[in-house]
């Protein structure tokens, strides 16, 4: 009789393991054709150019100033943390390309992927979860509007063209927030700490950087507009997607950019 029910019990846990994989599974090809039907979208005509610059200006500009914010702050702590480690070694001249390719190449992207993705990542789910359980989202498919083409494609073509912006814009704050500490702070000379960052600084750090962002504005927009459109169950379902999207992209910004850091490097 035991031995039935440690059988029964084992049997029952690979069967759930099964399960987990295949929902796995299907949820990546579920996932990985809404963003072919997304990319096949964006490239197909009509064009609504007004709902592209409504998205730019809800992901863009709405998020430019926690984004400011961010950076100046970056800034200042990499500079301060960065003179104190480098006088150990009396290496205080090398603060300024310490600070600017650790911005350009990895804290600019990353930080400003992980901002956008919980202000607008957010809302985009949730704008979207709420459309699909109102039944709005039936309704475009009932008026013969596809809705891939008018809800989704506008918001990846505009996460695609605003996070390179936005991260050149924080790389560019995170500089300054570094030069405010070590020069007007620390007492460091202006010419030593930009003339360093002139020398070091590479046109290859900037391509990589603004990649990755061009890349986490895709993941971005993808997995939050796939987790709102497949929104079900009221709004306990929007919560649910809400809170599935800000971790999902939070994880796949963090694990895609250790892969294009491993290739690029």
């Amino acid at each position: 009789m035991d031995v039935s029910v440690k059988s029964s019990s084992h049997l029952n846990a690979v069967a759930s393991i099964g399960q987990t994989t295949l929902d796995l599974v299907q949820e990546m090809g579920r996932m990985a054709l809404f963003l072919f039907q997304g990319a096949l979208a964006m490239v197909t005509p009509p064009f609504r150019f007004q709902l592209l610059l409504k998205q730019i200006s809800f992901i863009g500009i709405h998020s430019l100033f926690v984004i400011v914010l961010t950076a100046v702050f970056t800034g200042m702590v990499l500079g301060l943390q960065g003179y104190y480690t480098l006088s150990r070694f009396g290496s205080e001249a090398l603060l300024g390309p310490a600070v600017a390719l650790s911005i350009i190449r990895e804290l600019g992207p990353v930080l400003t992927g992980l901002m956008v993705t919980g202000r607008a990542g957010s809302a985009l789910t949730a704008e979207l979860g709420i459309m699909r359980i109102r039944e709005q989202v039936d309704a475009l498919h009932a008026m013969g509007i596809n809705p891939i083409k008018y809800l989704v494609a506008p918001r990846m073509e505009a996460g695609l063209l605003v996070l390179p912006l936005l991260t050149a814009i924080f790389d560019l704050v995170g500089i300054y927030g570094g030069y405010l500490v070590a020069v007007q702070l620390l007492g460091m000379s202006s010419g030593t700490y930009f003339g360093g960052i002139e020398t070091a600084l590479l046109p290859k750090d900037l391509w990589v950087g603004l990649l990755k962002a061009f890349s986490f504005g895709l993941i971005i927009t993808w997995v939050c507009t796939y987790k709102g459109y497949t929104t079900s169950r009221g709004a306990e379902g929007v919560s649910r997607s809400t809170t599935s999207a800000v971790v999902l992209s939070s994880v796949l910004i963090l694990v895609w950019d250790y892969f294009v850091t491993s290739v690029m490097l």
